[in-house]
Order: C-alpha cells, then structure tokens, then sequence
C-alpha cells in the first residue's frame, strides 16, 4: 500500500519574475486568483450571505437526548432563528452588561450551537472574541481575562465552578454568562460573594422586541485573539482581524471547492484556527454545521446519525482509521483479505488517473468502511500536521472521497498551502492558497539554502490579507516572526518539489507539533526531565507523523553506580554495559515519569521511550555548541535508527 508518487510533468504554483532577494528565494503563488470584494470582509457579512442564501435551511445540528440522556437524531435551528437568537444576544450583551464596540468578550466551551450564537452576536456589534481553552495549562483563564482586561465570559454550565475558582485571580471579571439554565442557587450565591454576577444566556436574550441596533464591524477591526501555546513562557494573543479571518475562509473554500449541500460535523476545538476558518467557511456558504456531543469516544456514532459530507480533522485521528481498517483487513484473512487486496490495487491504478471511486469496488469491499464516517463523506481535510502519504492515499481509495492536506498557524488563520484534486498524492502540503505569497528564507546555519539544488529550501515565509496584526501588547514577540513589509517567519523548514508543490521537511526552532497539532516546547521539557537524578543529559524529540515524544537520555554515572549497586548489580561503574540492562531504562523511564508527574505535564508532554545511551554530548563529537546548547539537527542525524526503532516499537 506504497503511495503514488507524483510522476506528472504538470506545474502546481508559479513564480513571481525577479521576485528574489538576497537571502530569500523567489515568491510562489497559486495558478488562480480569487476577487474578494473590500465589505464583505467581514464575518458579520459572511454570515449575513449564508442567511441570504439559505434563510429557513438548517445551519446548527445538536444531537437531541432522551429521558436516560441517551443522544438521538440531530435537531436544527434555521440561519432565520440563529440570526433572531444572535440579535438578542447581542443586545443582552448591549443593554444589560454594557458590552462596548471592540471590547473583549470570552467564550469558554466546547463546540456547540451557543459557541457560534455568541460568535455572531460578538460581530454584529464589533466584540472582539476571546476563545480559552484548558489545555494551555492550569494558569491560561487567569492569564488571558488578565491580559485582556475581560469583564464578560460565556461558558458551558459545566465550567462555571472552573470559572468561579479562578475568579479571586481575575479582578477585572464582572459578568459569567452560563450557556445552560442549569444554575444553582448556591453557584450565583457563590458568584456574588466573589464579585461577579451569573446570569443565564436565555435570562440574557429575555430582552424587548425592539432589538439594538447593529454595530458592524470594518474589515480592520480586531475580530478575535486567539492563544496559543507555541513557545515556553504565557500563551501569545494573535490579533486576528475581520479581514483575516474572512480572507482566510473564503480562500480555503475556494481551493476546497466547498458547496453550499454540504454538512460538516464540528468536533476539533473551536478555540483553534483551523475549525473557526472551516466554520466561518460553511456559514458563508449557507451549508449546515452538525456539533459532536462533546466527547470524541461517540465521534463515530455523531458521524453515523450526522452522515456529513466535510470531515476536518488531524492526522492522529486519520492514522488511528487506518490502523483498525488495516489489522481488521489482516485479521480477516482468506478470501476477504485477498478480496480486498485486489480491491484497493484496483482502486490504487485507477486513483493514478484522478478517480476515487469504483462502483464494483465499493459497493463490494469498501462500502463498510466508508460507514465508518457515515457514508456520504464528499470531502476529507486533514490539517494542524503532517499526513504520510501512504496513509492519505488510503483515504482517498478506502472512503472514496477526495482527501486534501493544508498547512498553515494561528498567525495565518489555518490558511497558507492546501493541495487539490488534481496534485498526485505525494509527501507534500499542496501549493500556496489562491492570494496568498510563499518564500523560503536561507538558513545557514541549518544548511538550507534557496539555492539548494534539485529543491530550493529554507525558512518558509507566507503573505496575504490573511496574515494576523501582531501579538497583543507583545510588540517583540510580533517584531520577531512578522516584517514590517508583511512577510510571517512561519519557523518551519519548507522545500519546493519540481511540480510546484511544498514540502515541510524541518523545525528551525525547538518546538514541534505532533500528529495531533499539539505545540510541544522541547527545551521546556527537557529542562523538567533533567530534574530526574538519572538524567545527566537529554534529548527530547517529536515526529510530526507520530503523536508522542521520545527521547534519548545520558544517565548520570554516579546515580547509575549508586542505583546498582542497591540492587546488587556488579558493574554498575560499566556505563556502556549498564546502558543496555532493561531493568535500569525501567529506573529511568519511572523517574522520568514522576518528575513530569510532579511539574504536571500534559500527556502529550511526556516521553513514551527512551533510548539509553552511554557518551556525554560534547562540542567534539559536534552534539553541543560551545555554550553547551543541543544541537538538534545533528542530534536527529546522530540517533536517528534509535528513533525509529523506538517508535516502531510504540507500534
């Protein structure tokens, strides 16, 4: 099940003439254009087209739930009754909290219909949305009702006491509105002796007929801050303007060839770019937005009663797929594996001439698995990491469907490359989106260079109406990563393939994301794990294509003599015999476990393998620079087999 490799004489991009620069190579861009007219770069008017176009149609699907709370068939609420709830929030937010124009407004859940009420609410009246989530740590609600001086956050009932807890930290909270009426007496008794008041959303819309007047937004005011966790120290706001959103949503559904039919299932978290852009994309188009019941353990049963047509998500969940579909297929054995071996081969030379579909086939073979996501899946996006090509081939033949790969941050809004269906599968992100200009920058001290000869390489850089404004009241952080003539340094290492397309081949800093789209910062954790008395030195690494860390570890030799000789373990001063004793990796691995423990890692944080290795990191053996800081390329080159052999066996 090898991919297709790309063998077309076709070019996917094109160059700017004479757009090069010393230190950076020529500008890419896509074949096409897209004309976007000036007002409608706004989501109050991108959602105010969807209404034009799809008035009384289904916009917001929740699952509906029983005596038992067991969840049913999907119900809708109408772009009609979505703008009538929109316009009476808003002018709860107007009339009884005195929300003013460009003011920060939170919202604190998960994916649901009141999420996208309070968003549109938000944009009729010019709030600037400030999604939280928690996995930026214990610390992130303090920190960003802080550094937003936030007065008013909307969450679901079940964060209230999260909220309420923290509320001591946030002096300038006044107002919690809860998104359910399932409020005790005890919880708003509880918000006032801290200060804040507890209202109800519906007690919020109980306002007259006469509703406010809107006040709209223009394109360069601020829609929405969005943190993220990319580097060590405080989460960064980036300053995402109505322009940039709406730029970067209409551009995606334009490559994706989005279609106002379609029904998209929202499970990935709203907070994060690339759902909102997906979400702002759909309500431009008048198409439908189905929620998942909250817990991605019943997303397979939310898909089957959905039956979307769009499925965004992450490659962790898209290898998962893969790996039941395929030890499924091995376990059957016999006739039905070589059924379907036949099956996918045949599918595989036909998907080598654009189709993805064979009646035979998937009537036959393939018409289970494409159950899996409902069956009518029209559309696969994956996003946030990279996706192998042999597994993105997979899809495209197993489900039927088209299956595109984008690439872009925070700081683009979800939005710099995406492939389309006429580009081969290939181990690449597709081509730069139509309006949007990519460069790669020369990084010497990497050994890339754009002039590196067959691929051109190097830092890649994106510019467009979708790039964000800055970080807020961080005018350094914002000077590091964005010039002032508009190019981001994206800190990813990018090479153009001959047929125009891109590929992300390294990191320029220590940060990394795995298969799932979480940031990890390496120095961060390494600092933590060297805490553990066994750890003289490490190296912490991530593939982008898996979803956990591993590591390799330099044990101290004194903790290794004293741990060995407690055991009454001869040799225990033999670090090179030592290192390979399963019992001591065991040590380490234990002690590695509770210093994360202790420092509260997240999950994804922490390390799943170690490789023990006896020789200190030295400037001579080139490990470490003179100032005694990794370096992580040559590191990666050095243990590369023990890479992979640790992650083969996490398989």
């Amino acid at each position: 099940m090898g991919a297709t490799e790309s063998t077309s004489s076709r070019i996917f991009s094109q160059e700017i003439p004479n757009s090069a620069a010393p230190g950076f190579g020529p500008i890419r861009v896509a074949l096409e254009g897209l004309p976007i007219a000036d007002h409608t770069c706004t989501l109050w008017e991108n959602f105010k087209v969807g209404l034009g176009k799809s008035g009384n149609e289904q916009y917001l699907g929740t699952r509906s739930r029983d005596a038992s709370g067991k969840a049913g068939a999907y119900t809708w609420i109408s772009y009609n009754q979505a703008h009538e709830r929109s316009e009476r929030i808003a002018t709860g937010f107007h009339s009884h909290l005195k929300v003013q124009r460009q003011e920060m407004v939170g919202i604190f859940s998960k994916n649901r219909a009141e999420w996208i009420l309070t968003e549109n609410a938000c944009n009729r009246m010019s709030y600037v949305v400030v999604p939280l989530y928690d996995t930026l740590g214990p610390k992130v609600i303090p920190f960003i009702v802080n550094h937003t001086n936030m007065r008013v956050l909307v969450c679901s009932s079940d964060l209230v006491a999260t909220v309420l807890s923290v509320k001591g930290e946030c002096p300038t909270l006044e107002h919690i509105v809860s998104m359910d009426s399932s409020i005790t007496a005890h919880q708003r008794s509880e918000a006032e002796s801290k200060g804040v008041k507890l209202v109800t959303l519906t007690e919020l819309e109980q306002v007259p007929d006469a509703t406010v007047s809107p006040s709209p937004p223009t394109p360069d005011d601020i829609s929405t801050i969005c943190y993220t966790s990319g580097t060590t120290g405080d989460p960064k706001g980036a300053i995402l303007t109505h322009r940039s959103v709406t730029t970067a949503s209409l551009l995606l559904a334009k490559r994706a060839d989005l279609r106002s039919h379609i029904i998209h299932i929202s499970y990935l978290p709203l907070p994060h770019v690339f759902e909102r852009a997906v979400s702002v994309a759909v309500a431009g188009l008048g198409a439908s937005i189905g929620f998942y019941q909250g817990d991605v353990a019943y997303l397979m049963d939310d898909m089957a009663e959905l039956r979307p047509h769009l499925f965004v998500s992450v490659p962790r969940l898209f290898n998962r797929v893969y790996d039941k579909i395929v030890q499924g297929v091995s376990a059957a054995g016999g006739i039905k594996k070589l059924m379907f071996d036949y099956a996918y081969e045949s599918k595989r030379q036909g998907l080598a001439e654009g189709a993805t579909t064979h009646a035979l086939w998937d009537a036959l073979v393939f018409s289970k698995i494409q159950a899996i996501l409902g069956g009518r899946v029209e559309l696969i996006v994956s996003g946030s990491a990279p996706l192998s090509a042999n597994v993105k081939e997979f899809l495209k033949i197993a489900f039927g469907c088209r299956v595109e790969e984008g690439y872009g941050l925070t700081e683009t809004v979800a939005a710099a490359t995406l492939s389309f269906a006429d580009i081969p599968t290939g181990p690449h992100i597709g081509t730069p989106v139509p309006n949007v200009q990519i460069r790669l920058a020369d990084v010497p001290e990497m050994n890339y260079t754009s002039a590196d000869k067959p691929r051109p390489r190097g830092e890649i850089c994106v510019r467009g109406n979708n790039i964000f404004s800055g970080y807020y009241k961080d005018p350094e952080k914002t000077a590091e990563c964005l010039s002032a003539d508009g190019w981001l340094s994206t800190g990813d290492i990018g090479a153009w393939n001959a047929d125009g397309t891109i590929s992300i081949i390294d990191r320029k800093k220590n940060i990394f994301k795995l298969a799932q789209g979480e940031y990890v910062a390496a120095e961060k954790i390494e600092n933590i794990y060297a805490k553990s008395p066994f750890v003289a030195q490490i190296f912490l690494y991530g593939d982008s294509f898996q979803s956990c860390l591993v590591a390799v570890v330099v044990p101290d030799p004194d903790v290794v003599v004293s741990w060995a000789a407690n055991n009454n373990i001869p040799d225990g001063s033999n670090l090179a015999k030592m290192v390979a004793r399963p019992d001591l990796k065991a040590a380490i691995l234990k002690s590695m476990a509770d210093v994360a423990k202790e420092a509260k890692l997240n999950g994804f944080e922490c390390v799943k393998d170690i490789h023990v290795h006896p020789d200190v990191f030295t400037v001579e053996n080139e490990l470490v620079t003179p100032t005694f800081k990794l370096k992580r390329p040559q590191l990666k080159a050095h243990f590369q087999p023990q890479i992979d052999a640790m992650y083969a066996g996490l398989k």
